[in-house]
């Protein structure tokens, strides 16, 4: 047996998704980071090991622009290129190379950590001084020391064994004034769950049940449950356990309970006699339950309920997630009711920074599901994306905090800007802020392009759209709507109606107050354009919801591509509970706008009015996602052969030593890292493929940096000697597919 001590700035405990964004964040600000973990393979959850979906803010699609971005955005975008098809055990290897591919991280798999020497600092709060491992197959006891440490366990032991301030089951209704609280506390959680994958073996395939395995029919499962027998993988969500137990100190139990559930499921699939199942064979059977839930931190602000349904606005936001509120029955599996209810927000909701830090120990933050909430709305911030973009501005956090000596509430209190800035300048996922670094020599200068998309039209239909439904179009207003035109099929004569809707909040994209109807006559003929006077002019450039009402002699034209900055929708005038959504029902009947049902395409519709939502200045403008518009750069159509480019100039020459390029993944379309769906691109064909970034030299443009074959959101390059010049400009050779060059921000640092 060894003993070692390892010294570093931070240290972060747990390889959860949330661990490994902070870890990752921390690195990348120049931190020596320590990263422990108690499993084989990093991703908790996620990971080979266990299985679950990456799920986080598109709620499977039903909200729009939310796909993550950061360093979980880099993780859902490098997995869609490597692993379209959702291979588990790629994702581990996607997982496991971007830790290894910072030089700052030190990883320590198989290390569980299970002491903490933590005391009093003389201000009354406790301070972590080091935690203890054992890794597990090499006879190591390992202790680091840092100044700095998070506790991403999921469970909570590391600020437990410090004396942090936690909770542990369901707050009463009347503690934060939330409806789905119960009336009295409870210690109550959500259960854990075990999954298994199938194969068909191309043979028969007899199945012996193990002893263990459960009698379903005698059970409310094979009644109240959705089993098919092709089915695998996270669509067994519901096999859950342990809400009335202790999801820890029962794990073991748990498990069994799971596994007895599952050969059960998987007996009344095989020899029921009611599946085609005969030549079906387990391929794979999860050991280590996902916990869903644990200990929670209170942190100097508890996130509740309310503060999710009204996307409250924090100042200290700094990340945000977009989930519904999922509570699941403690009976979990054996529960007569579904296996889970949903509520949701109109858009995305904001998460504070003050919820990241421990109320009592100074030196500790938290990220993942141990964070400070509510049980309530720990039902929406547990999923792992939203888990991993609160670990990228823990690590954040944590990384400034080892910088300057400080705790997290004294980061808070003094550094807050600073804090936030760094996120922005980091592509960290957080909603409405805009760059104010001032170090940014691009905010200094004034751009130009090559061309810009002026005028908002797709107009090469694919099919038509008979209106039996509403359809719903978003579409940017900068500076105003002065009438649009739809392509249009009429059976016979009749009267085409679009109903003009505000989205109210900047990160929304349903309709929230009505602005005015407009109908006009339509003619008897196919294709034909039809124009609308609708017109609006908002105090800031907004996005505009079009409500095209159902007219079954009417049909709308449609292209089989999107576009960027528009949206369309399917519509349903029956209540959302009552809509299949599986064994996921939402609560009330708020998301009747479907973005899935036209996926990937765009109405054929023309603005009237040129628009400035993609002017060349937009690149500059500080949003890095869309936030009551698109906010980025777009060429008119690429001419074949012929590049485009964006170019900043200055009064003066400036240092030019790093330029950070941020390109279009298009946040609208939802990833995952295993097969819930299939993408069908495995390069999202609006990032920018090939593109040359050249400086203005003696008096000719000259190459200083470049991409071939880029599939990435965000390029930084530093430049190997600095170059002084008064233009810059990024030359698009190629895109990955769009007709249109697209730049989200260009940042320029001597």
């Amino acid at each position: 047996m060894r003993s070692e001590t390892v010294n570093t700035d931070v240290t972060v405990v747990g390889g959860g998704l949330a661990g490994v964004c902070a870890a990752i964040a921390a690195a990348r600000l120049g931190q020596r980071v320590a990263l422990i973990n108690n499993r084989p393979v990093l991703g908790g959850n996620s990971s080979s090991e266990v299985r679950v979906w990456v799920c986080g803010a598109t709620s499977h699609g039903i909200h729009r622009y939310a796909r993550e971005t950061g360093i979980m955005g880099e993780l859902f975008v490098e997995n869609q290129y490597r692993n379209k098809d959702g291979n588990p055990y790629l994702w581990d290897m996607v997982v496991l190379e971007a830790v290894k591919a910072e030089p700052n991280i030190q990883l320590f798999l198989n290390t569980d950590v299970h002491e903490v020497d933590a005391s009093e600092d003389g201000s009354g709060q406790q301070s972590i001084r080091s935690v203890t491992g054992w890794m597990m197959g090499s006879e190591r006891r390992i202790t680091f020391e840092s100044a700095v440490f998070l506790d991403c366990t999921g469970d909570g032991l590391v600020g437990f064994l410090a004396g942090a301030e936690y909770r542990l089951g369901r707050e009463a209704r009347e503690e934060y004034n939330e409806e789905w609280a119960p009336l009295v506390a409870d210690d109550i959680t959500l259960g854990s769950t075990l999954l298994f994958y199938t194969k068909d073996a191309g043979h028969p395939v007899k199945y012996i049940a193990p002893a263990m395995a459960k009698d379903i029919t005698q059970t409310a499962i094979a009644e109240r449950r959705i089993i098919r027998s092709g089915d695998n993988g996270c669509a067994y969500w519901w096999i859950e356990f342990g809400g009335e137990q202790d999801t820890v100190h029962d794990n073991e139990a748990i498990r069994d309970e799971l596994w007895s559930v599952i050969y059960g499921i998987w007996d009344y699939i095989k020899n029921s006699g009611k599946f085609d199942a005969d030549n079906m064979t387990l391929e794979w059977v999860g050991s280590t339950p996902g916990k869903r839930e644990y200990r929670r931190f209170i942190g100097d602000y508890v996130l509740n309920q309310n503060d999710i349904l009204t996307q409250h606005e924090f100042p200290d936001r700094v990340a945000f997630g977009g989930w519904s509120i999922d509570l699941h029955p403690p009976q979990g599996v054996y529960a007569t009711e579904s296996g889970s209810k949903h509520m949701y927000s109109d858009g995305s909701y904001h998460i504070p920074f003050r919820s990241l830090y421990s109320v009592n120990v100074s030196n500790m933050l938290m990220a993942g599901r141990d964070i400070s909430a509510s049980h309530v709305a720990f039902g929406t911030t547990r999923v792992m994306a939203t888990c991993a973009v609160i670990g990228e501005a823990a690590g954040i956090g944590a990384a400034l905090c080892a910088a300057k000596g400080i705790s997290p509430r004294e980061l808070h209190a003094a550094h807050l800007n600073e804090l936030l800035q760094t996120m922005l300048r980091q592509d960290a996922s957080v909603l409405g802020l805009r760059n104010e670094d001032e170090a940014d020599l691009a905010l200094k200068a004034a751009l130009s392009a090559s061309s810009e998309r002026s005028r908002l039209a797709v107009e090469d239909s694919a099919f038509s759209v008979t209106l039996t439904d509403n359809i719903g179009i978003t579409v940017p207003v900068d500076p105003e709507l002065d009438g649009i035109e739809l392509l249009i099929d009429a059976a016979e004569a009749a009267e085409l109606t679009v109903e003009l809707w505000e989205t109210g909040r900047s990160e929304n994209y349903v309709p929230h107050m009505f602005v005015e109807s407009v109908s006009v006559p339509v003619q008897a003929g196919d294709v034909q354009w039809v124009k609308l006077p609708v017109q609006w002019q908002p105090e800031s450039p907004r996005n505009a919801f079009l409500a095209v009402k159902a007219n079954a002699a009417l049909s709308l034209h449609m292209a089989d591509e999107p576009a960027s900055g528009m949206l369309v929708y399917g519509h349903s005038e029956t209540p959302a509970a009552s809509r299949d959504f599986g064994e996921n029902p939402p609560a009330q009947p708020v998301v009747q706008w479907d973005k899935k049902k036209y996926d990937h395409k765009a109405p054929c519709l023309r603005l009237s009015a040129p628009t400035s939502a993609f002017a060349a200045d937009k690149a500059t403008d500080g949003y890095l996602r869309p936030y009551g518009g698109p906010h980025l750069w777009s060429s008119d159509r690429m001419a074949s052969g012929q590049p485009e480019w964006l170019e900043l100039a200055w009064n003066e020459p400036v240092t030019l030593r790093e330029i950070h390029i941020t390109f279009n993944d298009d946040v609208n379309e939802d990833l995952i890292n295993l097969h819930h769906h299939i993408t069908p691109y495995e390069i999202l064909p609006t990032l920018v493929k090939d593109y040359r970034i050249e400086a203005y030299l003696d008096g000719k443009w000259t190459a200083v940096a470049g991409e071939h074959d880029n599939h990435k959101r965000k390029r930084v390059h530093t430049l190997n000697e600095a170059v002084t010049a008064d233009r810059l400009r990024v030359m698009v050779l190629e895109t990955n597919g769009s007709e249109y060059a697209e730049i989200i921000e260009v940042r320029v640092y001597g």
